[in-house]
């Protein structure tokens, strides 16, 4: 039985890293879900308890089933990439 890998992106408009990340999990026909932390500052409020940023983008990657995730909190697309090729099984 395989468990359904869930990622998440913490984002905000006007935010060019976070749409580098949303560009990059559409084209790798992957879908994700986005917390728009624009106008809400509760949300970084989140971000800082979990993880001890307030910054975005955030990449959470795991499973509703286990409830365990993995964040990316350094900015740039190669460590999403990384990321992502240790989290999901390649695709063929």
């Amino acid at each position: 039985m395989s468990v359904t890998r869930d990622i998440i992106v913490w984002s905000k408009q006007g935010c060019s890293y976070c749409d580098d990340i949303k560009a990059y999990l559409q084209e790798q026909h992957l879908p994700y879900k986005t917390v728009d932390v624009t106008n809400h500052d509760s949300f970084r409020d989140i971000l800082d308890l979990k993880y001890g940023v307030r910054y975005v983008p955030i990449v959470e990657i795991g499973s509703r089933e286990s409830g365990v995730y993995r964040a990316i909190t350094e900015i740039g697309l190669e460590h999403v990439k990384n990321a992502l090729a240790v989290s999901l099984p390649s695709q063929t």
